[in-house]
């Protein structure tokens, strides 16, 4: 059961099997399953060290406006906000920003470590290609997001227990459908998801600009883990399923109750004055699974994008259904097409990074105002 393999493209060795990479067969054995989304990697290059691409050195008032509106902010909404001066509210917000950019980029160098893992195992030189690829694009995220952390704040909030131990699970495990489950699937659908949100609702223009390119990747490398599902999910039999499909439920949970737990942000609350298990009373009052289900109504609410992920991936069926649709309508979802949240945003970005890197003119389009 460590390896479920069912498609030789995702075929994969012992990480220390390395003689099996110089099997004289293998080099012949390249899949093409992946040749559209290597050949389109020039097409949404960037460099976050190139002002022609982005420039860190863009001012943005913290003092006077929040980074992300107080609306976005949860706490905000709770009884116990009223004690904060507008001031306090302000800075609460920036640093809430601080935490969730933070976890974005510890998920980033989880991304990078994975991707450069799967280069050690997939034997199919295409997915290999790949996945190099995909480790040069998460590199320059964690570049991005650290520049743009270091302009705001200095340095980033150490990773939460839950998204840590997670991280650690996917970017260790032996088996492949746990890296491409886990992090092609549910961590990068949570990013486009977090991402579309920045976008939509940051004050901050550079904020805007860097989550538009950095979708401009991922948008590809969630096409990966989805060639990954339809030429696997379709071929499990019954136990396979059930061992992914419960290994991915679990996930989920994992994610929606402790992703941003008060307790994982207590030393952020001490700088206010908030004592993390009144914030977390607060959140269970406030917090019902019908508040949720509201929630998860928006597009670009990042668990609806988990859930979509995984249903249309195959990896939810009856066995499961109920679960998720305590929060959201698995019928609704199942209508919809194809199209991931971000996938227009990102759509966009490639096109401006066409007039940067090919001198093309797209109308009179503007990547992020």
């Amino acid at each position: 059961m460590t390896h479920i393999t069912k498609d030789a493209a995702y075929d994969a060795v012992a990480p220390d099997d390395f003689p099996a990479m110089m099997e004289v067969d293998r080099y012949n054995n390249r899949s093409t399953a992946f040749d559209k989304i290597i050949s389109a990697t020039h097409d949404h290059f960037w460099d976050p060290l190139d002002k022609k691409y982005i420039d860190f050195t863009q001012p943005f008032d913290m003092n006077t406006t929040p980074i992300i509106p107080f609306h976005q902010v949860l706490e905000l909404q709770l009884p116990l906000a009223e004690r904060l001066t507008e001031q306090q509210k302000i800075d609460f917000a920036n640093e809430s920003t601080r935490w969730s950019l933070s976890s974005i980029l510890h998920g980033e160098a989880g991304a990078l470590a994975l991707s450069a893992s799967l280069c050690h195992i997939l034997k199919d030189p295409g997915a290999q290609e790949y996945a190099a690829n995909q480790t040069r694009e998460e590199a320059r995220h964690v570049t991005g997001f650290s520049k743009y952390i270091q302009a705001r704040w200095g340095k980033p909030f150490p990773v939460g227990p839950t998204l840590g131990n997670l991280l650690t699970e996917m970017v260790l495990a032996p088996e492949v459908y746990k890296k491409i489950v886990g992090m092609q699937m549910l961590v990068e659908g949570l990013a486009m998801g977090a991402f579309a949100s920045l976008y939509t609702h940051s004050n901050d223009p550079l904020l805007k600009h860097l989550c538009q390119l950095v979708m401009t990747d991922e948008a590809f490398h969630h096409k990966f883990g989805k060639i990954w599902a339809d030429r696997t999910i379709p071929k499990l039999n019954e136990e396979e399923r059930n061992t992914i499909e419960d290994w991915a439920a679990t996930c989920f949970q994992t994610l929606l109750f402790n992703l941003g737990s008060p307790e994982q942000k207590k030393y952020m609350y001490a700088r206010f004055g908030l004592d993390w298990q009144e914030v977390q009373d607060e959140l269970i009052k406030a917090r019902t699974n019908e508040v949720r289900r509201k929630a998860m109504a928006s597009s670009t609410n990042i668990f609806r994008v988990l859930i979509k992920t995984l249903l249309k991936g195959g990896i939810i069926t009856d066995r499961t259904k109920a679960f998720y649709a305590v929060y959201v309508d698995m019928d609704e979802l199942k209508g919809e097409g194809d199209e991931m949240v971000g996938d227009a945003i990102a759509e966009q970005g490639i096109e401006y990074l066409k007039t940067v890197n090919f001198g093309q003119k797209v109308g009179n389009y503007v990547a992020a105002e």
